[in-house]
């Protein structure tokens, strides 16, 4: 299968560099947006999930330190009532969230890492197309001409710990075409819950297994910018 150029490296800016302004900012988004256009309010949820270190095609997913993590943005299933049917998935940018519709009036939802910039982001409605295990990450020309050291993988990276797609990759396809966004895992989990991505939309790597395990190709995915 020919290699597909991918939008999302590891971070191209230095917002991770300042978790305390960070923190202020994604509470001062979430508090400003605690409504967004055709999304529902959210009751909060428990935490249940293991972010411990994961063995996966015989490479190691390393564990993810939740000592000083917003316990909102770990994986946890909460009230819905949208009018999304159940399998879909919803990603909220505003707050930094992904959820998967449940039937019962419930979802799971994830902390996720979204575009530097509002225009970076995929906007609307895809379905995954394409599910890849530890995914191959090739880099897009635009990526390539603002960071020179990425055209040593213009013929693609290979799927491992050191990849930043990380061990899974959902990949978005509109009308039948690839759109070059993806859903995927990250190398650098303090991003999660910040803009920093060249537009892809990333998890926590055990998140992204979760996730992975949880939806076929075909899933309906729609992207909400406020």
């Amino acid at each position: 299968m020919p290699q597909r150029p991918d939008r999302d490296p590891v971070a191209l800016t230095s917002d991770a560099a300042n978790p305390s302004s960070k923190a202020q900012s994604r509470l001062a988004t979430i508090s400003r947006r605690a409504f967004v256009v055709g999304l529902p309010l959210l009751a909060a949820g428990c935490v249940t999930a293991d972010y411990g270190s994961v063995t996966d095609n015989g490479f190691t997913v390393a564990p993810v330190d939740t000592t000083s993590l917003d316990p909102s943005l770990m994986r946890q299933e909460v009230a819905w009532n949208g009018k999304e049917k159940p399998g879909s998935i919803i990603v909220n940018i505003p707050q930094r969230r992904l959820y998967l519709v449940e039937a019962g009036g419930k979802a799971m939802r994830y902390g996720v890492g979204v575009g530097r910039a509002e225009a970076l982001n995929f906007k609307g409605s895809a379905i995954i197309g394409r599910k890849e295990k530890w995914p191959r990450w090739t880099p897009t020309p635009t990526m390539m001409a603002a960071i020179p050291m990425y055209r040593s993988y213009a013929g693609g990276m290979a799927g491992g710990p050191n990849n930043p797609l990380g061990p899974r990759a959902l990949y978005l396809y509109r009308d039948g075409h690839d759109t070059y966004f993806r859903l995927h895992g990250t190398t650098e989990p303090q991003t999660i819950g910040t803009a920093v991505s060249s537009g892809c939309i990333r998890l926590f790597n055990q998140d992204i297994i979760d996730l992975y395990n949880r939806v076929p190709v075909g899933t309906h995915v729609t992207v909400v910018q406020s």
